[in-house]
Formats: structure tokens, sequence, C-alpha cells
């Protein structure tokens, strides 16, 4: 089969928010962008088999199994693509790169650096055989953010001087909120610093091509017990009245960094933000001007040129619509805002893109790597009251 008429069959893991975001994604990929990979849904699995069967129908897929280990040996499976909670990402997406399948894995990619290391390994290794590997940091294909990225990279900020950035959400704010599995360590790894610090970490690593170097960091857990759920997962569980549990996760996380070129940072995870529901802020200031973007309102950025005659000067809205600006041009014509979902079709698009002609997708496995252990030293860092932690980087150890 030649590059042009590849299909790459897809087999996913898990089926609840992210899997249904990812298969939203998979479903229209290839019906906006002529790619030189086709997607196709072949099967989707779950642990259990009424549910698994029922979110086939609903989201699209051809056939459903319960058991992953079968799914990564399929003979009609090119690609594993894993959307379950983080306790599982290391094994599974291991195991399938040793079976030879292409994996693209949600964030954050472990529960733990060496769970981390252990997959960049397995990454590599496949790499040599023409196996690929992706991290699904989404926040990455919003047009705005990589028309940011764009700004940044061309100098129009000239040296950058600050990075600022917050995602706050409040979702857990009732004390009867349940204990789900997200509040779990052993499930999730950690609490807000994983679940959404890790997005504004890679984002803004991103968006300014720093790597960060070193923190300061607190965290804070601020409701230690919770009602049981009724379910075992899900945002949606609801307490069943059998006691309570231990919330074993931050559920605020902020921290002071230093990047690799220069600049500073302030970062802010939090699900206590009352009012918030799922607010991500970043803002680069530079010699030359600043840049701002708020998913809020993801399709604006707002930008602040220096060099413009003082009289002239003010942050100006960009309305990130055109054609011309990334990932748009298969989209609806200018002023007909795109939303979050698109996002994880942007995130489909490059993924094919890649495996589709051969190449390395972004971000990588070792990018992913990068976020981890600035989580690590985050989390040290508040163990040892906020001491002045030091990030290694990520390219080195693989190198090593």
């Amino acid at each position: 089969m030649s590059t042009m008429e590849k299909e790459l069959r897809v087999g996913m893991v898990g089926y609840a928010f992210m899997g249904a975001a990812h298969s939203q994604a998979w479903r229209t990929v290839n019906r906006v962008y002529d790619l030189p990979a086709r997607a196709r849904m072949s099967v989707i699995c779950g642990r259990d088999e009424s549910k698994v069967a029922e979110a086939a129908t609903r989201l699209g897929w051809e056939a459903y199994t319960t058991d992953w280990r079968e799914l990564i040996t399929r003979d009609d499976v090119d690609v594993i693509d894993v959307c379950t909670p983080g306790d599982s990402h290391a094994e599974i997406a291991i195991a399938a790169l040793e079976a030879g399948k292409h994996v693209l894995c949600e964030k954050p990619l472990a529960n733990s650096v060496e769970e981390a290391r252990a997959m960049v390994a397995a990454a590599v290794q496949a790499q040599a055989a023409g196996v690929r590997s992706m991290c699904g940091f989404n926040y990455r294909r919003v047009p705005a953010v990589a028309l940011m990225r764009h700004l940044v990279e061309s100098g129009r900020l000239g040296v950058v001087r600050h990075v600022r950035a917050a995602y706050l959400q409040d979702w857990i704010v009732d004390p009867q909120f349940p204990l789900v599995w997200r509040l779990q360590r052993d499930k999730a790894g950690s609490g807000a610093l994983g679940d959404i610090g890790a997005h504004i970490i890679d984002l803004t690593q991103f968006v300014t091509g720093q790597r960060i170097t070193g923190v300061s960091g607190l965290t804070e857990t601020f409701i230690k017990e919770r009602p049981l759920p009724s379910e075992a997962a899900g945002l949606a569980a609801s307490a069943d009245g059998s006691g309570t549990g231990p919330v074993t996760v931050d559920d605020a996380a902020l921290f002071l960094a230093r990047l690799d070129g220069g600049a500073v940072g302030t970062y802010e995870a939090t699900r206590f933000a009352t009012g918030r529901k799922n607010a991500v802020r970043v803002e680069v200031n530079g010699s030359l001007g600043s840049v701002a973007f708020d998913f809020e309102r993801m399709n604006e950025l707002e930008f602040y040129d220096a060099t413009a005659p003082g009289t002239e000067q003010g942050f100006t809205k960009i309305l990130v619509t055109e054609s011309d600006h990334p990932y748009l041009s298969a989209w609806w014509p200018p002023g007909h805002i795109i939303g979050y979902e698109h996002t994880f079709t942007h995130e489909m698009r490059d993924f094919l893109e890649a495996v589709g002609t051969g190449a390395d997708p972004t971000p990588s496995f070792v990018d992913a790597l990068q976020v981890q252990l600035v989580m690590d030293a985050v989390t040290s860092s508040a163990e040892q009251d906020s001491a002045w932690t030091e990030v290694a980087p990520a390219l080195a150890e693989v190198a090593a």
C-alpha cells in the first residue's frame, strides 16, 4: 500500500470524557482535512461490556472489546489511543509500542517520572522500527495558541522576560463531591498539578520555546476527606452514603519558575477557584511586546506591539479565524468561530500527518517527560517548604 493510500485502523482504550472527545475527532478529521493517512475507527475497549458496547454504537466504533491486551494484538488495529486514567498509561502504551502499534496517549504521560522514563525508552526503541508515539496535549492545537507561538518564535516580542500562566476550575468546591478517581493518587498520580497544571506547563514551554529549569512550589489539599462514590470512575459519580475516604492528591498547586532562555514564570493550577469552570490563561511579556491567550475567548489573542508609535500603542484583539491562521484553512469563513472539540480534531490531524509521512509527531513522549519532570520538581519543592528545586532536561536523560 502506498503512503497516499494508507489507512490507520484505530483501537481506543477508554470511553468516558476523553474517549468521547477523541471519538468525535477521529470521526471528523478525514472529513475536514486531506491527509496522507486515513483514520478508521476499528475497535473501542473498556472493562464494562454493556457500557463499552453502548459506547461503540453511540461514538461510532466498528467493534468493541473488554481486554486491552487482546486489543493490542489484533491484526485490524494499527494505532492504540490511550484515554484511560493515568495509572494504566505506562502498561498499555509500552505493550502497544512493543507490539508494533503507533500510540497516542493522553496527558499527563504517566503517574510518575519513573513510568514516563520507561515509556520514553519504549518509544525510542519503537521509533527505530518506524513506530510513532505522541502525547495528547490538545491545547497546543488551539489556533490562537499556535499563532501565539509563531509571534514569539518570529521575534515579535523580542526577548521573553515574563511567563504568566493559570488554569482555574471549581468542580470540587463542594465538600460533598465524592471521592472519584481523579482525587486518588494511586489512580491519578496527582491532583490539580497533573490534571490541569500539566497543560499550562506544556503550553508555556511550547509557546516560548524555553524549558523550565527550576521551580519553587506550593501545594494544598483543602478538603482531606470525601464521601465514597457510588461508581468507580467518572466526574458524574455520586456519593452512596457508605462512608468517606481520604483525598490523596493536591487540590491546588502554585509555583515560581525559571526558564532556560532567561524568562521567569508564575504558575497556578487549582480546582477550587469558585466560579471558574475551565479558565486557562497564558501571558508572555517581552522586550518588544506582549501576547495573552484566554481559553474562555479561545478564538482571540491579545497582542501589544511596543515598537508602534506611542500614540498607537495598546493591546489589540486578533480574531484568529482567518484561513491562513493555523489549522483554519479547512474550517469556516472568517469570523465563524470554532470550539473545544476542534482542538482534538487538530490533534488527530497532526498525528495522522506525521505517521502518514513517516515523521515523528509532537509533542513526543520526551516532551511529555519534560512536563513530568517539572511536576515532580514542584511536588518535591512543596514537600521541602518550597525549596528551590532544579529540573533536569529530558533530552539529556534520553541521550544518556
